[in-house]
């Protein structure tokens, strides 16, 4: 054999291996995988749109938004689970909560350090992180579930099955990404929050309150987290330590979709979920975790600025 066969048969071979596998697996495995994806993306999706809510105010990452997805599934289980209050009414006090949380940070945290550069507040908000991650730990290690919001009972759809939760997911994640559409391109206070991340000096010179804005976008991130982890509690569970992985696939898919790009963000995390939940089942799960920001390399050497980025530049 030649060095040009040798070399042909070690690139083709694992590719012709790889497309009988997959061809050999069931399509409804296929579907499954799907729903599977969906589900998951939904989920990561939510996380990025947080990461963006805050990018678009401040020019910031936030890396404590996981901590605020862990929030408000383990809040909505204190308010249900301990305190007794029905479910749905404890979800939307966990998630004020959780927004209070998110505006403590940024008054504590954030707004003393105003006149620090990006990275040192980006390394704060690691700190941050950790901290509530801490807290969090002293009080429980234990895992927590919420009940499904519509039952247990799968439902079955050309043969593959998935839970009323995950049409809850989906819903709410609409939802969300078309309000926070609506209130970034229609309202004064979403435009006023995009002005500071353009050029703080010239929004407070317009009388728009820099402060305000981005009090208000740390609060409005903490809503988009505390909301994606209570609808995700009864299927994911939920524990002290269930941001930081979130946190890292959150920040992976706002990259994918584009910084800064709402539709963006909830894009790419739905085909992060996807790509991870085939590369889980056709591949190996034993690499599930690492599919993630395979994909975000790969695509950063191919388009930077992400799928729905826009490619900037500075005039020197």
């Amino acid at each position: 054999m030649s060095i040009i066969e040798l070399i042909s048969f070690i690139l083709v071979h694992p590719l012709v291996q790889l497309y009988e596998h997959i061809t050999s697996i069931p399509a409804t495995s296929h579907l499954q995988f799907l729903f599977t994806g969906l589900n998951v993306g939904s989920m990561y999706g939510l996380t990025a749109m947080g990461f963006t809510v805050i990018y678009n105010t401040t020019g910031i990452i936030n890396f404590a938004q996981g901590e605020f997805v862990m929030l408000g599934g383990i809040l909505s289980f204190v308010f249900y689970g301990l305190v007794g209050l029905p479910l749905f009414p404890a979800i939307c006090l966990a998630v004020l909560a959780t927004m209070a949380v998110g505006v403590f940070i940024e008054r504590i945290t954030i707004r003393p350090m105003k006149n620090a550069g990006i990275i040192e507040l980006i390394i704060i908000t690691i700190g941050v992180s950790i901290v509530v991650r801490g807290i969090a730990q002293l009080w429980s290690k234990d895992t927590f579930k919420l009940p499904h919001f519509s039952g247990e009972t799968p439902i079955e759809l050309f043969g593959a099955k998935f839970l009323p939760q995950s049409l809850w997911i989906l819903g709410i994640t609409l939802l969300l990404l078309v309000g926070l559409r609506f209130f970034f391109t229609r309202t004064l206070l979403g435009k006023g929050m995009l002005a500071c991340s353009y050029d703080r000096k010239a929004a407070y010179l317009v009388g728009v309150s820099v402060e305000k804005m981005v009090m208000l976008s740390f609060g409005l991130a903490a809503l988009v987290g505390a909301v994606g982890g209570a609808i995700l509690a009864p299927i994911t569970w939920t524990s002290y330590d269930k941001g930081i992985l979130l946190g890292l696939k959150g920040f992976a898919a706002c990259i994918l979709g584009g910084l800064g790009n709402p539709f963006g963000a909830a894009a790419g995390g739905i085909i992060l979920g996807v790509l991870e939940s085939f590369g889980a089942g056709v591949i190996s799960s034993t690499y599930k975790d690492a599919f993630a920001f395979i994909i975000l390399l790969l695509l950063l050497f191919v388009k930077p600025s992400g799928l729905f980025g826009k490619a900037s530049a500075e005039r020197a």
